[in-house]
């Protein structure tokens, strides 16, 4: 078993997982010498043929290996993605990161030493600075605002910010279900019932020049959809 893993989620990221991967080793080998990365190319099968990223991961754990690299045709959005990552993750701390390049890959490192430095159950980050648009900027406010308001006493300030890096404990007490964009907000959720110690760092989140966002407005309308009605469960859970 690992002492670190490091699940990357490469969806359409194509060409550019090499250079990502390299960063995020460069940024393991800082903090240990026993270290896992796994690269999850899930695809739709219908864009099978011009999506090149299942190659480039492939060959990536080709390469070395103490990369994985997980390929599956799509059952799921960016939840599901990340759930398929995270259980093939074997590490005593489990830190998960976009492979976009919006969130930088040396935040991996900063948020392993926040986590271990102050025995921390989780430790994240939070975007301090944003580089994307205005609108993404807005809709990201008012989400933050509504999930505090329903979720009083949360320890963050950016729910959907990564890299966020866990123990495996912590992780093992989770029953994540979310196959789409809530799975970010459904891990707070659960870290909160738990009770557990998390950490924050600020980062630089750069807009994605390679591609158009995968959040459409209809999203961020399912994103409250879903608070509320895992507020409702968290009431009735307290009640019984």
């Amino acid at each position: 078993m690992p002492n670190v893993s490091v699940v990357v989620l490469c969806y359409k990221a194509g060409k550019s997982v090499p250079d990502f991967v390299q960063r995020v080793r460069q940024a393991l080998e800082k903090v240990s010498n026993d270290w896992e990365i796994v690269l999850v190319g899930n695809y739709n099968q219908r864009e099978e043929a011009s999506d090149p990223t299942p190659g480039f991961v492939r060959a990536e754990a080709e390469r070395d290996s103490r990369i994985k690299a997980v390929v599956l045709k799509k059952e799921g959005m960016m939840g599901w993605d990340a759930r398929t990552g995270l259980a093939a993750a074997t590490g005593e701390v489990i830190i998960f990161i976009d492979g976009d390049n919006q969130m930088p890959p040396e935040d991996v490192e900063a948020v392993y030493n926040k986590l271990v430095a102050e025995n921390l159950d989780m430790a994240m980050t939070y975007r301090s600075v944003r580089q994307d648009s205005l609108v993404r900027r807005l809709n990201s406010k008012a989400y933050n605002m509504v999930f505090r308001c329903l979720f009083p006493g949360i320890q963050a300030r950016d729910v959907n910010s990564k890299p966020k890096a866990m123990t495996r404990t912590l992780y093992d007490k989770f029953n994540l279900t979310a196959d789409d964009w809530f799975l970010d907000a459904e891990i707070m959720i659960q870290a909160r019932r738990h009770r557990a110690r998390i950490g924050q760092i600020p980062t630089v989140f750069r807009a994605s020049s390679d591609r158009k966002s995968f959040v459409r407005f209809d999203a961020v309308l399912e994103f409250v959809k879903n608070l509320a009605r895992h507020r409702w469960r968290e009431f009735f859970a307290k009640r019984s």
